[in-house]
């Protein structure tokens, strides 16, 4: 196993942890800065305003997209695990 091999493995894998992010969080941080500026267009400064509509749109992401993204983290782990003999030898 070389440092090629290793690096790969390592820019795959931070790929798919960027690509859960980005799907995941993403959409939230848009939900919350759309309500801190409506909160701060009608000056309403309540602090648990902002927290149902993330959770509900974080919920709805990992309900939409979370087949996908355990598709990609199994297809990474089984190309992993299939590789061994070549990564060791």
């Amino acid at each position: 196993m070389d440092a090629m091999n290793i690096g790969d493995l390592f820019s795959e894998a931070l790929f798919i942890v960027v690509l859960i992010v980005v799907i995941v969080i993403l959409p939230s941080l848009i939900i919350g800065l759309v309500v801190a500026t409506f909160q701060a267009a009608t000056q309403i400064n309540e602090q648990t305003l902002s927290f149902l509509p993330r959770l509900v749109v974080t919920l709805m992401m990992l309900i939409f997209a979370g087949p996908y993204l355990v598709g990609k983290v199994t297809d990474y782990a089984n190309a992993i695990f299939l590789n061994i003999p070549t990564l060791i030898g």
